[in-house]
């Protein structure tokens, strides 16, 4: 089959369809023998919640503002917060949302496990947990999302009272502004087109007769996240449709 085209120029272009994966939460960059690192911590959460029998979704009332399912490392803490100390659990409310803002949260979490009985791996579950459920409630517009079925919400989670008022003062209180907009800014974002090339082709033998001598533009379009699309767009429905 025999074409002509003209020559191929660059040009910008929307986001595509594909999401790209959201990025994991970042708390401090180590360990240590009495510190975790919050990184790490959220990803053991995660693996510890599935040795008490869940996966990455928990099996727990969902409907709520967490989704259809409680994430599991949100039903891990729930579970691990009922034996923590009220003063302990501030100072892990702190680091979590400190790591909300981007903060380095090596130091305090060292403090953390130096000064009380949990383990690294309760800690996981605690700071995983935490972080998972203010992100998700931080994204909520005050507009439509109500303290009141956030307390329900928690309640069904059975996370103590005293904590829930804790919860509640972050999301609502004076500390919202600065954790929101890095909340946000951690949403999945969609990959950005990096390069556009087109041509447009006219068909002088082809199979189909209807398409014979009709031009078409042929786009090829690679994006950010690596990968390539090429489609084929039909000039002549472009101009019906701009004549309609």
């Amino acid at each position: 089959m025999a074409r002509r085209h003209g020559a191929p120029c660059r040009g910008g272009g929307r986001r595509a369809a594909h999401a790209a994966p959201p990025a994991a939460p970042r708390l401090s960059a180590s360990w240590g023998r009495a510190a975790m690192a919050a990184a790490a911590a959220v990803a053991a959460g995660k693996a510890a919640a599935a040795a008490y029998g869940h996966g990455e979704s928990g099996g727990g009332r969902g409907g709520g503002f967490l989704g259809p399912r409680v994430p599991a490392e949100v039903e891990a803490m729930a579970r691990g917060v009922q034996d923590v100390g009220q003063e302990t659990f501030r100072r892990l409310l702190k680091v979590t949302v400190n790591a909300l803002e981007g903060k380095d949260c090596k130091e305090s979490v060292k403090l953390i496990a130096e000064s009380t009985n949990l383990s690294e791996e309760q800690l996981a579950f605690l700071i995983s947990g935490m972080y998972t459920l203010l992100r998700e409630a931080l994204r909520l517009p005050l507009s439509t999302f109500k303290q009141e079925v956030f307390k329900e919400d928690l309640k069904e989670l059975r996370i103590p009272e005293d904590f829930i008022v804790d919860f509640c003062s972050i999301v609502f209180g004076n500390r919202r502004p600065a954790s929101e907009g890095t909340a946000l800014m951690q949403r999945s974002r969609l990959p950005s087109v990096q390069d556009l090339k087109w041509r447009v082709d006219v068909a002088i033998s082809t199979s189909s007769l209807a398409r014979a001598l009709q031009p078409s533009i042929l786009m090829m379009m690679k994006l950010s996240d690596g990968t390539a699309h090429r489609f084929e767009v039909s000039l002549i429905a472009i101009i019906k449709k701009e004549t309609t």
